[in-house]
């Protein structure tokens, strides 16, 4: 007699990030990362905010598509999700600033109702955030989990992740701004990635905790690109900025 199959078991921090698709209109832009935060029962999507406007690379997508999987067991079937990112004259996404100037950081909030009713995924919550006056050493091993240069798992629509450690102070803000270095392989797509800790006290479905976002490669200008690699850090922006950004407050005004 064949034994029955064992029944599919995914690793709960893969159903936390999402794969994004920038738009203007009908053309295709460029591809990034993201992943979901709830808060209050209200379900947000947590992105750079490079990948939603960037005025220096002339960025400027009107609506952005992202993956969502639709049956539980049956991980090849999604949807995708199309969200405006303006309305009325307005953004319908949120960024923050503080002492520093501008926080790489969006975030869309999604209409649970525009979703499949057994849509399959795993938010981070309040609770997983990981205070940055709480102890992370440096050169601990973290996780960056997106969709490097678009690349995952296109039969399960999973993302990949790539290991990682804590590069620079965690709780500081590296040369006075709001983030902290990571030592990782990096590519274009990954912005917006979540950066997370393995909690290995937590007896949640999602036992990570969530450090920051990951933003983009740093790189030193000086640098002879014959004779000199890539420094190989990245920044990845404090994750407490999302509690900011979900705060129950009207949408700020569109960018000109």
């Amino acid at each position: 007699m064949t034994a029955p199959p064992l029944p599919l078991v995914i690793d709960s921090l893969l159903l936390t990030a999402t794969r994004i698709a920038t738009f203007d209109g009908q053309r295709a832009l460029t591809s990034a990362s993201g992943f979901f935060f709830e808060r209050d029962k209200r379900l947000y999507l947590v992105t750079s905010r490079h990948v939603v406007f960037d005025e220096p690379s002339g960025h400027y997508p009107n609506r952005i598509e992202i993956e969502v999987h639709a049956q539980e067991g049956d991980l090849g079937k999604s949807v995708n999700m199309s969200l405006l990112l303006y309305g009325d004259g307005r953004s319908l996404w949120r960024q923050g600033s503080d002492t520093g100037g501008e926080i790489d950081v969006a975030v869309v909030e999604l209409d649970r109702s525009a979703m499949p009713a057994s849509a399959v995924l795993q938010a981070f919550t309040p609770a997983h955030l990981q205070p940055s006056h709480s102890a992370v050493e440096v050169g601990s091993s973290i996780l960056v989990v997106g969709f490097p240069l678009g690349f995952h798992d296109t039969l399960h629509h999973l993302p990949v992740v790539r290991q990682s450690v804590v590069a620079s102070a965690f709780g500081m803000r590296f040369q006075g701004q709001g983030y902290f270095l990571t030592d990782a392989r990096t590519h274009r797509g990954t912005s917006g990635a979540p950066v997370v800790l393995r909690d290995p006290s937590s007896k949640s479905a999602l036992p990570w905790k969530l450090l920051g976002v990951h933003s983009a490669r740093l790189d030193m200008s000086g640098r002879d690109l014959a004779q000199d690699e890539s420094l190989g850090l990245n920044c990845a922006w404090y994750a407490d900025m999302v509690m900011t950004l979900t705060e129950d407050q009207p949408a700020q005004k569109a960018k000109e």
